[in-house]
């Protein structure tokens, strides 16, 4: 998934990489729990989800409970939606992001950390 992105995803992703949306340090295609997200935020505990037309409006209610449940809050936008409006949709992330304060109590282990082990020590 990650090393073949559907075009939605790449759009999304060249405006959230970087900390270029308020900030927001974003990863992609993050585990959280069982499954992965299409985009995470840990500092504030957001999902972003990018849905096709494949996706099945049930499951992801469960999903997107069970998220809550342990804190986190979903945004779901459509492709077409990033496609058509990738504005409207940095505003929508960036007007639920203001709604969630910074979380310093739970933090997720980056997929990827240094070799050095720099995040370890305190």
């Amino acid at each position: 998934m990650r090393d073949n992105p559907t075009e939605p995803e790449k759009l999304l992703w060249r405006h959230l990489s970087n900390t270029q949306l308020g900030g927001l340090k974003f990863r992609r295609q993050s585990v959280i729990g069982t499954r992965i997200v299409d985009f995470f935020c840990p500092s504030i505990g957001l999902i972003v989800e990018v849905d096709g037309d494949t996706h099945d409006p049930d499951v992801d209610r469960a999903r997107d409970y069970a998220a809550r449940a342990i804190g986190f809050a979903t945004l779901r936008v459509t492709n077409a939606e990033v496609m058509a409006n990738i504005d409207g949709v940095l505003e929508a992330i960036l007007k639920m992001s203001m709604g969630l304060e910074q979380r310093t109590a739970w933090r997720l282990p980056h997929p990827n950390p240094s070799p050095e082990g720099e995040g370890l020590r305190k």
